[in-house]
């Protein structure tokens, strides 16, 4: 359980999207500081919130910030891309660069964070998964959202000893930039940063945001034929 209040908290993709949203809602809940990562960072006029360069698929960016950002105790790996195309005839170049950003990068920043939060009482890591951790039809996105939910889970154990408490989150698609084009349902980036601090307040270790991701998770238990996406399945 990690209080939110007078925390300093890292958010990686901090700037945009869900990033934002959890960055808007850090704040609103006490959190005393904000490093809002991005490739870009524009400025604020919120003196809370420090903008901050990260790249994390470049490891001398991660460990920079690190040895700036020494106060962390609290962590949201949320930064991802996505690059939709099929494994088969896929660009394997985007399938390298898809695991690098949304695999690697967080490991990096874990191992880069770990030793400031274990120095600061444990704090939180919180990964952004995705109910395309499970489903299967979402190409090397979907593959990269598994790899990183079995990370998570590996973690969770390797950090338990420093009482760093780990939240893997899984959520439905998202109203941001990175899916506009798909013509879904979407749930708000505010209402996901609401309830996954919830989660993270609440001393839980995986928020299921939405109804379509605890559908998906259901059904991990029957026929992998089950596990296609809807759209996908014959």
């Amino acid at each position: 359980m990690t209080a939110i209040e007078d925390s300093v908290a890292l958010v990686t993709g901090g700037q945009r999207g869900i990033g934002k949203a959890f960055t808007e809602q850090l704040l609103a809940r006490g959190a005393r500081k904000v490093y809002a990562t991005a490739r870009n960072p524009r400025p604020s006029d919120d003196p809370r919130i420090e903008p901050v360069f990260l790249d994390v698929t470049h490891g001398y960016s991660v460990t920079d910030l690190a040895e700036q950002a020494t106060d962390v105790d609290l962590v949201i790996n949320n930064a991802g891309v996505l690059h939709p195309a099929p494994l088969l005839t896929g660009d394997l170049a985007q399938v390298f660069a898809t695991f690098d950003t949304n695999v690697y990068g967080p490991l990096r920043v874990v191992q880069a964070f770990a030793p400031i939060l274990a120095g600061n009482g444990g704090g939180a890591l919180v990964n952004i998964h995705s109910f395309l951790s499970w489903a299967a039809g979402s190409g090397a996105y979907g593959a990269s959202k598994a790899a990183l939910w079995s990370l998570t889970n590996s973690l969770r154990i390797e950090l338990a000893a420093q009482h760093t408490q780990v939240v893997g989150v899984h959520l439905g698609f998202a109203d941001t930039d990175m899916v506009s084009a798909i013509p879904t349902e979407k749930i708000a980036p505010a209402d996901v940063a609401r309830i996954v601090l919830d989660g993270v307040e609440n001393g839980e270790n995986e928020v299921l945001v939405d109804e379509a991701t605890r559908t998906i998770k259901a059904a991990l238990s029957g026929p992998v034929e089950n596990l296609a996406l809807p759209s996908l399945r014959r």
